[in-house]
C-alpha cells in the first residue's frame, strides 16, 4: 500500500502532548484541502480503565454524519473495550498488560489504526475496518506516540521516559510488525553532529521525546522534547541520525503539535509540566533547507540551531495558555492551534504566517472544554476536538483540565478563519464511587 503525497500531520503532537503526536491533521490531502463530503468516522480515546481494572481504556467510534447531524450531542458511538481482545494480545504477544491509551493515529490507507500507550509502553496496531487488534509490541518503558510514516513503510515512536526514539518496520497487508533495535536513538546519551551532548543541563536539559512529526517524504522525523530544544532525524538509516540540532532557547519544551503545509512543517510547544505550566509558541521550518538540490539527499547540518526556523507566534506572556493540537482548514490556507489552557484556537494564515485571529470554545455547552487534540472532517466544513476530563490521566500537574469530557464539533466559518463550537458528544467513565473517570485525549477522523 502506497499512498499519494500529501500534507502530513500530526500529533499532534501532538505531539503533542506533552499531553500530543501531533494532534495535528492525519496527512490527507483531504484532511488538508476540504473536497467532497465523504462517510468518515471519528474515533476517539478515552485513557480512564474500563470496568475498575489497572487496564484498558476505550475507543469509541462517531459515524461523522451523525456527529455533524442536528442530534450530534446525542449520537451513540461504537466501543471498543481496551481492556477486553486488545489486553489479551498484547499479554499473549508481550507477557504484559498495556495501560493508558494515549496516541491513536491511522497509516494513510486508513486500514490500521496505530495507538501507543504511555503508562506501559506498547502499540498496539488495529485493524480498522474490523475493529480488531491485530498486533502488539512492548517499546520499552512509554510509548508517548507512535507515527506512521506516509509510505506505510515504518512507525516511529517516542519513547518518552526511556529517552529513546525507536522504530518499527510496518507492512499493513499481511500484519507483520517488528520493532527494529538496529534503528533505536538514544537522546540521553552521545553527541550531536555539532560535537555537542545531545543531552545537556544547559542546552537540552530533559530528552524525553514528546511527539515524532514524520514529513511527506517519510525521511525527516522533527522529534521534539519534553525540556525544550529538537532534533530532525533521518528515519530510514539504522541507527537513525540527527541531522539538526536545536536547543532550548531555540525551541521551547514539550511540543505535540505538527502539521506541514506549502513546504513548511509547524511545529508548536506547550506548558503543562511543573516548572512550566503556561507555553504557547508555534515555528516553521522550510522542508526545502533539509535538502540538497540534486538527487533529494539529506544535508547535515553541523552548525546547532541550523536553518533557523521561524517563530510564527510567541504567546508564552499569557497565563494560563498550553499550545497543543493543530488542525489545517480551508484547503490549507489556515492553521488552527488548539490552546489547551485557554480554552480557545489561535488561527494562523498560513500564506503569511500570521496570526489572523482566535476564538473561544468556552460557552453555553461547556464552560470549561479543554481542546486537546483536533482533527478535520473530510469535507473541511467541520473540525472534531478531543474535550479532556476533570481528571486528566497523562501529566501531572497538568493544565488540560476540563468539565466536559467528549467530542466536540467545531463548525468552520468565515472561510476557516473562525469556528463555532456546535455540539459535544459526551463520554462518560463514572466509576464505583461516583466519580467522573474519562479523561479523552487521542481523536482522529478515518475516512471509510
Amino acid at each position: 500500500m502506497r499512498p499519494r503525497s500529501g500534507l502530513l500531520g500530526l500529533l499532534g503532537l501532538a505531539l503533542a502532548g506533552a499531553g500530543g503526536v501531533a494532534a495535528a491533521g492525519d496527512g490527507s490531502p483531504a484532511a488538508a484541502h476540504g473536497g467532497a463530503a465523504k462517510g468518515h468516522e471519528v474515533w476517539a480515546v478515552d485513557q480512564s480503565n474500563t470496568n475498575g481494572t489497572t487496564s484498558g481504556g476505550t475507543v469509541y467510534v462517531y459515524d461523522g454524519k451523525a456527529l455533524e447531524g442536528r442530534r450530534a450531542g446525542e449520537a451513540r458511538p461504537e466501543r471498543i473495550d481496551l481492556g477486553a481482545a486488545a489486553k489479551d494480545l498484547c499479554m499473549a504477544e508481550t507477557a504484559s498488560a498495556p495501560v493508558r491509551p494515549h496516541m491513536l493515529l491511522f497509516n494513510a490507507s486508513r486500514s490500521h489504526g496505530v495507538l501507543s500507550f504511555v503508562a506501559s509502553g506498547h502499540v498496539l496496531f488495529l485493524d480498522a475496518k474490523r475493529r480488531k487488534p491485530v498486533a502488539c509490541i512492548d517499546a520499552g518503558l512509554q510509548a508517548h506516540a507512535a507515527v506512521p510514516a506516509p509510505d506505510e513503510s515504518y512507525v516511529i515512536v517516542a519513547n518518552q521516559n526511556g529517552k529513546l526514539v525507536q522504530r518499527i518496520s510496518t507492512d499493513y497487508e499481511t500484519n507483520t510488525f517488528r520493532l527494529e533495535p538496529e534503528a533505536t536513538l538514544d537522546l540521553a546519551a552521545g553527541t550531536t553532529p555539532s560535537g555537542a551532548p545531545r543531552q545537556d543541563p544547559d542546552l537540552r536539559p530533559d530528552n524525553a521525546p514528546i511527539c515524532p512529526i514524520i514529513d511527506s517524504s517519510s525521511r525527516l522525523a522533527f522529534v521534539t522534547l519534553r525540556g525544550g530544544g529538537l532534533f530532525v532525524l533521518d528515519g530510514r538509516t539504522s541507527p537513525m541520525q540527527i541531522i539538526a540540532e536545536y536547543d532550548r532557547a531555540t525551541i521551547h519544551g514539550n511540543g505535540c503539535g505538527g502539521l506541514e503545509a506549502g513546504g513548511k512543517m509547524y511545529v508548536n510547544s506547550g506548558g503543562a509540566t511543573a516548572t512550566n505550566m503556561s507555553e504557547f509558541d508555534v515555528y516553521a521550518f522550510d522542508l526545502g533547507h533539509f535538502r540538497s538540490a540534486a538527487g533529494g539527499l539529506l544535508c547535515f547540518m553541523p552548525r546547532p540551531n541550523t536553518p533557523a526556523p521561524k517563530l510564527v507566534v510567541s504567546q508564552d506572556d499569557r497565563e494560563h495558555t498550553d499550545s497543543h493540537g493543530a488542525a489545517l482548514t480551508a484547503r490549507g490556507r489556515f492553521l488552527w492551534v488548539a490552546d489547551r489552557a485557554g480554552n480557545r484556537i489561535v488561527v494562523i494564515a498560513t500564506a503569511t504566517d500570521r496570526v489572523v485571529g482566535e476564538f473561544p470554545l468556552s460557552g453555553r455547552l461547556s464552560d470549561d472544554p479543554s481542546p486537546d487534540l483536533l482533527d478535520v472532517s473530510p469535507d473541511g466544513e467541520h473540525v472534531y476536538a478531543s474535550l479532556r476530563g476533570a481528571l486528566p490521566l497523562s501529566g501531572d500537574p497538568h493544565a488540560s483540565t476540563g468539565s466536559t469530557p467528549g467530542v466536540g464539533v467545531i463548525e468552520v466559518e468565515s472561510g476557516g478563519r473562525s469556528g463555532e463550537l456546535r455540539a459535544i458528544a459526551r463520554i462518560s467513565n463514572v466509576d464505583a464511587g461516583g466519580l467522573e473517570r474519562a479523561d479523552p485525549h487521542a481523536l482522529r477522523v478515518r475516512k471509510r
